[in-house]
Parts: structure tokens; sequence; C-alpha cells
């Protein structure tokens, strides 16, 4: 038997841990292994590699490590500032206003709050998967307590307009906090929260190259939310219970030897372009992102053939890819839904994502493979 070469581009779904991070949570499981918040050494000395971790992610942001509250990733980041500030600010206002192409995690929790008496507005996007600013500025009112957007789309690469939000939130006289997923922008693009005027930003460790089962949740100072469990005194009492020390400090060791944002982002750029070009040289492939996305991501159609096919015949060369977000496990997609897509694009369509792991041979193989089986799927219809 023949063992080709694994191609993977599935990297907004996860991401293969690096070495140092690797090594560092062995490390911690290892050799640094106390409970952070025990009176001894071993707890000191652990305390103080979380709290190493804790300062590289906030100056990542250029924020200060007090607005750092760890999580178990990015679900429970845009649920805790989801349910959080709704809850503490419920007395000044019933409105939500977030996007139809948000994360589940962000979405369910909306709808949730709607159950509860909430007003959610969920805005569409244009035929790019961009959210419209006058639309942003038509929705946000006094009444508001809560605007939840992310950075970038996790299916498309959609930049978002996060940078208009602000104004327009203080402009409409709004008590609303502003909350940004940034999972699919953290370690890819800059992104200060306080220059952007973001109250609660939400990031995970397995989109950088770290283990999963960590995130953070930025909380800009002064903010006040409430806490979805009790039982403790960590994280400021937001996030109780054991902090799983070896994947935090596994996290805050990605993110140190994270690569310079616009080297990386020239070779992604590199990446990019190269696949799409190709794709666009074959029959009846549509793209589906934008051309000025994050260039991490590129989502296309092979119409007439649908998602699920293709991914097992690329599987089966060793190349693997996706059809959309991995948290909806193969349903159809919702951010295509909301650009207004053929349902033919959507149900043909396959998101590819790059990581600095990623080679021009990979894009190279990955394109004629598809175009290889594009043809035997298509003749056997």
């Amino acid at each position: 038997m023949i063992f080709l070469k694994e191609i993977y581009l599935d990297n907004s779904a996860t991401t293969a841990v690096c070495p140092e991070a690797a090594q560092k949570a062995l490390q911690m499981m290892t050799e640094i292994y106390g409970n952070p918040s025990s009176l001894h050494t071993m707890g000191f000395l652990a305390q103080k590699e979380m709290d190493t971790a804790r300062e590289r992610i906030a100056g990542m942001l250029g924020a200060e490590k007090e607005e750092i509250i760890f999580t178990s990733g990015g679900t429970e980041s845009n649920n805790m500032a989801v349910f959080g500030a709704a809850g503490a600010l419920k007395r000044r206002g019933k409105k939500i206003v977030t996007t139809a192409i948000e994360h589940s995690s962000v979405l369910a929790a909306a709808q949730e709050l709607e159950k509860q008496g909430f007003e959610v507005i969920c805005l569409l996007p244009d035929e790019k998967g961009c959210i419209r600013r006058e639309e942003l500025a038509a929705a946000i009112d006094r009444n508001t307590v809560l605007v939840s957007m992310m950075a970038v789309n996790n299916e498309t690469g959609a930049v978002q307009p996060i940078e208009a939000v602000r104004k327009i939130i203080d402009r409409a006289g709004s008590p609303a906090l502003f909350h940004v997923d940034g999972v699919q922008a953290f370690g890819k693009m800059p992104l200060k929260p306080r220059k952007i005027g973001i109250d609660l930003l939400s990031i995970s460790a397995h989109k950088i190259h770290a283990p999963k089962g960590a995130g953070a949740l930025y909380l800009r100072k002064g903010v006040r939310i409430l806490p979805l469990h009790y039982g403790g005194e960590q994280e400021k009492r937001l996030r109780p219970g054991t902090e799983p020390i070896a994947s935090l400090c596994a996290m805050g060791e990605a993110v140190r030897v994270l690569p310079d944002f616009q080297e990386e982002l020239a070779y992604m750029k590199e990446l990019h372009t190269r696949c799409r070009e190709q794709l666009q040289k074959l029959e009846n492939v549509v793209i589906n992102s934008p051309d000025d996305c994050l260039p991490y991501i590129l989502n296309f159609s092979a119409v007439g053939i649908r998602s699920e096919t293709m991914l097992h015949a690329l599987a089966q060369k060793g190349i693997y890819v996706s059809s959309g977000s991995a948290c909806a496990k193969g349903q159809k997609s919702h951010v295509l839904s909301a650009m207004g897509l053929p349902q033919e694009r959507i149900d043909s369509a396959v998101r590819v994502s790059f990581s600095r792991y990623n080679t021009r041979k990979d894009i190279d193989i990955f394109c004629e493979e598809l175009a290889n089986a594009h043809k035997t799927l298509a003749r056997s219809r």
C-alpha cells in the first residue's frame, strides 16, 4: 500500500499543535503540574507560568493582563460574553444586535435570550458576505444593550466592519457593550480592542497551533458582566474551577512564536492567490469568498458535486478540507444561505483554509486532485 503525504487544508477548523506549544504542555503536565491556587512552591510556579501566558496574550491585544479571562475555548468565551453582557444590562434595554453569519455559539445564545424576552436583530450580509454599515446604524438604538459581530467569518473569510461599530453605538446614545468573536482573526491580523472600542473579545487556542480546550475572553477594564458558573475564586469568579494550566500555558507559548503579521500575511496571500487562480480555471467552479477576504480562508463551490462527496473523494487522496464550520457537523451553511447564494452552490461548497505549515506544492496537488475528482464524480452521476 502506498501512503500519500497528507495535505491538511482545514486550519479554520483546527490546527496542528506547534512543537513549542506541545513541549510547553508536556512540561506543565510533568514538571510544573501544581494547582495554581495552591499555597506552596509547586502552586506558585504554576501560577507564575500562567501569568506569563496571560501577559503574552494581553500583549498581542495591546491589553492589560488583568483584562484576560481564561476559558475553555471560543464557544465558552462567546457564551460568557453574550449571556454575561445581556444579563448585566437587561435593566437598561432588551435589544441585541448581531448578524446572520455568526458562529453557532453566538447565534444559539442569542436565540436563547430571545426566548427569555430579548429582542434579537440578525443582520443579513451583502452578496460578498459583509455586513453593511448603514444597516448597523439603523439597527442600533438606545434600547440596544449588546452588539455582537465576528471580525472574520469562519466560512468565507469575509472581514467585517468592526471598526465602525463603536462610533455607531456612541452616536446612537446606546448603553450597548460591543462583543467581537475574534477566533478567526487573532494571531492573523492586528486586533487591538482598545483602539477599536471593543468591550469583549473571544479567542481560541486551537486556531493558532495550540492545544484544544483553551481560550480567553478579553474583558475591558471597568466592564461588568454576569458569570455563567459559580463555585470558585478563579478568573475573577467569572470562570471558576481549576485552570487547565497545560493547555493555557501552551496557548501562551503558541502566541510567543507567532510569525510576524506582515510576513505571514504575505505568504498566506501567495497561497490564497495561487489556489484561487487555479480554481478559476476549472469548469463549474465558482468562488464564494470575496476578493478582499482574509487570505487564510477560501470558499468555493464545485457545482454539481455535493460537498460531502467531494470531501470524501479528496480524503481518499490524503487531502483534508471542509464544507464549512466544523461545529455544524455537515449541516447546510447558514452563512452561504444568508448571502443569498443559489442552493446548488451551497450544496457543493468547499472551504480550504491555510496555515504556515502549508506549501505551494500542497496547493498545486490539491487543485490537481480536485480537478480529477470533479471529472470522475461528474461522469459517475
